[in-house]
């Protein structure tokens, strides 16, 4: 399956007050074995803000489930992933401005 073909990934991280699952439909690109997400409201966003509390997430592309990690990628400590990242975005959505978020699966 070509997931760069698929528009969206379902997320889901454990609520940082409630400790209940909260799923998200959000836009992605797969690079380097790793799933990547754009959050437009950067550090303000609640599954950011999830991920930075319990970075353990689940997420599914398709039909293809995972147990993951999540991390939110430093433009500045790692420029040559960001670009490679807002490319990505750019050529699949035509956007790309806001906080990077990196899904490794385990």
């Amino acid at each position: 399956m070509n997931t760069q073909q698929l528009p969206y990934l379902y997320l889901t991280t454990t609520g940082r007050r409630s400790g209940r699952p909260h799923e998200i439909e959000i836009w992605f690109v797969s690079y380097n074995n790793c799933y990547y997400l754009v959050s437009e409201r950067r550090e303000r966003s609640d599954w950011v803000q999830n991920i930075q509390h319990q970075p353990s997430v689940r997420f599914r592309v398709g039909e293809q489930h995972f147990n993951g990690v999540g991390r939110a990628v430093d433009r500045t400590q790692e420029p040559e992933l960001a670009a490679a990242v807002s490319q990505l975005m750019d050529d699949k959505y035509g956007w790309s401005d806001g906080l990077i978020v990196e899904l490794k699966p385990d």
